[in-house]
């Protein structure tokens, strides 16, 4: 059985971080593992209070991890503390991790900064830079290429720019712009896209973790990476279809429909 670790913090509602990651993990057939760096009180309406992990003990979760059941793939969430990210990095290197996807959860949907100057200063510099891929989503992107994005070409010349300090791949999420969901994964010099259909559903609570990890899982399968965004994609896409509707909030995907559809047939 494949084994993927998520490094997150936890969602108590269920539907993103920690607990959307096993989710998808689980729903992938595979054996899921985490890392905790902070718990959050939050549900489908918002995020209400933040107590974070502390560095040591993030790291000393990540060492019992490793020398004991080795990862095949990691996905890493939103670290909201520079020393933590550190370590992360430190742990990620000294283990030789492989298949490491990155979802840098830096700028909210409404476009707020989530990270304080050190933070983003870790990510862009210290962690990114580790991950074989990173996901994220327009208003991330414009964070990390300084530059405005409100077309598809737009998305290529930032996703080529972000490239230049990278030596993974870029998946840039397309649902920002109005007039299409499109996706664009930029690897190797190559721009490659990935059409999707705009799925009117205001239940997107945990879209991002959501792909990441689903990505996480079709590395870990050994797949290449264009294979492994395209499944994960599809996946998604069938988990927003499923019509979950729970909560008074932009409510969460349903992780389990191929399993709920598995047990019909």
């Amino acid at each position: 059985m494949k084994k993927v670790l998520t490094i997150a913090g936890s969602d108590c509602s269920g539907g993103a971080g920690i607990q959307a990651d096993i989710k998808t993990i689980t729903a992938h057939k595979m054996y899921a593992m985490s890392a905790i760096t902070a718990l959050t009180a939050q549900n489908t309406t918002g995020v209400y209070g933040v107590q974070e992990a502390s560095p040591e003990f993030v790291a000393q979760q990540l060492d019992c991890i490793f020398t004991d059941i080795f990862p095949d793939a990691v996905k890493i969430g939103m670290v909201s503390n520079a020393r933590i990210i550190e370590v992360i990095v430190e742990k990620l290197k000294k283990y030789n991790a492989r298949n490491i996807v990155v979802d840098p959860v830096m700028v909210s949907t409404s476009g707020c900064r989530l990270l304080n100057d050190d933070a983003m200063e870790a990510v862009i510099n210290k962690l990114i830079p580790a991950a074989d891929i990173i996901t994220p989503n327009i208003p991330e992107a414009e964070a990390l290429c300084g530059m405005k994005i409100d077309t598809t070409g737009g998305m290529e010349a930032a996703a080529e720019k972000i490239s230049e300090a990278l030596p993974g791949s870029v998946l840039i999420k397309g649902g920002h712009l109005s007039h299409t969901a499109d996706d664009l994964l930029y690897s190797k010099g190559k721009a490659i896209w990935f059409r999707g259909e705009r799925i009117n559903s205001p239940n997107t609570h945990g879209t991002g973790c959501t792909l990441s990890s689903a990505i996480a899982c079709n590395l870990a399968n050994g797949l290449t990476m264009e294979q492994s965004v395209k499944n994960a994609k599809a996946y998604v896409t069938g988990a927003l279809k499923a019509g979950l509707n729970l909560g008074q909030g932009s409510g969460p995907l349903d992780h389990c429909y191929r399993i709920n559809i598995e047990g019909k047939s």
